[in-house]
């Protein structure tokens, strides 16, 4: 028999999961202001994963600055846009085609950096569980240049919700 556990991560990894398809593909609607609402429910979904594992402060700073900050700026600038939905852009066939390379370039990237890399090695023991101390050190020595890079994607991100909720010039 399953433990609590073990059946609150199923439910949260499935949320997780379904919440973030339904930001890229929403049946529902159109607007981005719901596929914005998908992400907060994906970040939250996150969070409770978080929690499962003893890391609180974690948990916290994902409701708090993304599900609080960065979601608003994004509903923010959709809303501020106001755009009808016959004035949006149209997909071309060539960006479409050159997006797809893009993310499928990167993807690769990663998996050959994450393989070469040999995840855990040289880690230290886990000392306080929760402790923020610790997590600031590693974060900010040993890990400072992936966190520049969450910072730059995030950056992109918001350029791309403006970029794609612009209205044509013509």
């Amino acid at each position: 028999m399953p433990h609590l556990p073990d059946i609150f991560f199923y439910v949260f990894a499935a949320l997780t999961l379904l919440c973030g398809f339904l930001v890229v593909v929403n049946p529902f609607s159109r607007s981005p202001v719901t596929s914005a609402m998908f992400l907060v429910l994906t970040i939250i979904s996150m969070a409770g994963l978080f929690v499962l594992l003893h890391a609180f402060f974690l948990a916290a700073v994902q409701i708090l600055v993304y599900a609080g900050a960065v979601i608003v700026l994004f509903l923010f600038v959709i809303m501020l846009l106001d755009l009808k939905e016959e004035q949006r852009r149209k997909l071309k066939t060539f960006s479409l085609a050159a997006g797809v390379i893009s993310v499928g370039a990167i993807a690769g990237l990663t998996v050959k950096a994450i393989l070469d890399s040999g995840p855990g090695k040289g880690l230290p023991a886990p000392t306080v569980e929760g402790a923020t101390a610790p997590l600031g050190k590693l974060l900010f020595t040993q890990f400072l240049l992936p966190f520049e890079i969450v910072s730059v994607l995030l950056l992109v991100a918001m350029v791309g919700v403006i970029l794609l909720s612009k209205k044509d010039l013509k």
